[in-house]
This record gives C-alpha cells, structure tokens and sequence, in this order.
C-alpha cells in the first residue's frame, strides 16, 4: 500500500461528513493511545477557538527583527542561542527579520528574547 501525503489524506477527510468524522478521530484516539480533544474543539469552535488557541501556545518561535546598532554582540548572542557558526550567525542578523530559534517553549523563547535584547536587538515571539 502506497503511503499517503498530507495533502490526499486532507482531501479524503474533506469528503467525510461531521459523523463519520468524529467516528474517525475517537478510533485513532483509540489505536494510538492520544486525545485530540483541543483540536476538535478549536476546529469547531471558529474564531472563540482560535484566540484559546493562542492563549495555550506553548511553542514559539523568536524572530530578529533588527540587529540595532550593536550588531557584533548580536551575531554573538545569536551564536550563544544556537550552534550557528560565525558565517551563519552573521547571515542570521545580516538576513533579519530571521527566526533565530523554531518551536522553542515558553521560558526558553522569553530567555533568548532577554538575551537578544539585552546585545541591542529588536525581537519578536510569534
């Protein structure tokens, strides 16, 4: 059997009714041992459920916005806050707005934000 990829998976979804659906989620919840309660819950619920949504993040990602006018401790902190060499911590900040970290959780982002900062840059958590 071939694999399947998201894209033919979503489009055979797409055909189910909400029934056979909600039939679906509780057997792979049952196979595999998970909840997929939140998100269920934010699918159905539209725009309330998007803003939860945000609310309960817990991966983030920390984009540079701009080096300032102390780029060398940037590059630095940028090379603290990953294992980017010299060369590529440079095209991190010479590239901004860059993601310097991808699905950090929330007291690693907030820390790397600090330390940005604190070498002059503008930040942002997304």
């Amino acid at each position: 059997m071939a694999k399947l990829t998201t894209e033919q998976l979503l489009e055979q979804f797409a055909d189910l009714t909400l029934v056979e659906l909600s039939e679906f989620v509780k057997a792979f919840e049952e196979k595999f041992d998970v909840t997929a309660a939140a998100p269920v819950a934010v699918a159905g619920a539209g725009g309330a459920g998007a803003a939860e949504e945000v609310e309960e993040k817990d991966s983030f990602d920390v984009i540079l916005e701009a080096a300032g006018d102390k780029k060398i401790q940037v590059i630095k902190a940028v090379r603290e806050l990953t294992s980017l060499g010299l060369g590529e911590a440079k095209a991190v900040v010479d590239g901004a707005p860059k993601a310097v970290l991808e699905g950090a959780n929330k007291e690693t982002a907030e820390k790397a934000k600090e330390t940005l900062e604190a070498a002059g840059a503008s930040v942002t958590l997304k």
